[in-house]
């Protein structure tokens, strides 16, 4: 039998999370799942089940999923060298063919795990119900191929699976007019998936514990960015890397109307629950008033 106090202890998490549960209750959060937590099996398994999670407790979890190392990876076998201009893959039709069955393996392997514990899911990509249109994507007017920049997000699919009770699952891929398929950045669907939702929170998991104003200093995390100083940010030169881009997608979101995007640590063991339910938060949060729904309810 477990000593008393230690029961006490969870009998307090769970009044300090009782709050956040009320808050939440039936409001969409969006979760963009990527980077070496996608890569590590026991990570992996914990991710899934903080979204598992968030759905019994009374949230409607959307994930969009990556794969960008496991394409590579894929590419690699394949003797097909992958190349890079600005943090996107430069895609032609053959990395296109890997890339959709790459991601379209593990779009279906995440709703296994969700299955497996209990919660209906459904695994789509932005092809199925036209879900995500696209228009190709230049980058300073050059073409990097059959890489997509999210124009529209139809909803009604998404809508559908989260009103009979399933977690959508979203891989990566679009159509343009003429339906021919692009590889989508899954920051910019994460992105534009948000948005069209009205999601509540928006959190994309990364390999970094959040933002810091010098990268080399790890006591210069910033665990709150308003819109003026996360621009302030962006044009002061010190952020760079894949950081840049995801900080302008959670810059955008907030201006397009999600109420928080977060930026964490998606390698920390439950990190969700962690900024979701306690006071104390973790990683970053983005927010256009400067509150911090982590630690003021």
């Amino acid at each position: 039998m477990e000593p008393m106090d230690q029961i006490l202890i969870k009998a307090q998490t769970l009044i300090e999370a009782l709050p956040y549960i009320q808050k939440f209750n039936n409001k969409k959060v969006v979760v963009k799942y990527g980077g070496s937590a996608m890569l590590d099996k026991d990570l992996q398994r914990n991710v899934i089940k903080d979204v598992v999670l968030l759905k019994l407790v009374g949230m409607q979890p959307i994930i969009v999923h990556g794969g960008g190392k496991e394409i590579t990876k894929w590419l690699k076998l394949l003797g097909h060298e992958s190349h890079f201009v600005e943090g996107l893959r430069v895609t032609d039709e053959q990395t296109m063919e890997v890339a959709e069955m790459v991601l379209g393996k593990i779009n279906k392997n995440l709703v296994q795990m969700i299955e497996k514990l209990g919660v209906k899911a459904v695994g789509i990509s932005g092809k199925d119900g036209s879900t995500l249109m696209v228009e190709k994507k230049l980058v300073h007017g050059q073409e990097i191929g059959y890489v997509g920049n999210v124009v529209k997000v139809n909803v009604d699919l998404i809508d559908t699976l989260i009103d009979n009770n399933f977690i959508p699952v979203i891989a990566p891929i679009g159509l343009d007019d003429n339906y021919q398929n692009y590889n989508i950045n899954a920051d910019d669907v994460a992105c534009a998936v948000a948005t069209a939702v009205h999601a509540e929170k928006l959190v994309f998991l990364t390999d970094v514990e959040g933002v810091y104003t010098n990268p080399e200093d790890k006591s210069s995390l910033l665990s709150v960015l308003t819109l003026d100083n996360a621009d302030a940010l962006i044009e002061s030169g010190f952020v760079g890397g894949g950081m840049l881009p995801k900080l302008k997608n959670c810059v955008d979101a907030v201006r397009n109307g999600v109420n928080r995007v977060h930026i964490l640590d998606g390698r920390s063991k439950h990190c969700l629950l962690l900024e979701f339910f306690t006071n104390q938060g973790i990683g970053t949060v983005f927010t256009d008033t400067g509150e911090n729904v982590a630690c003021q309810i």
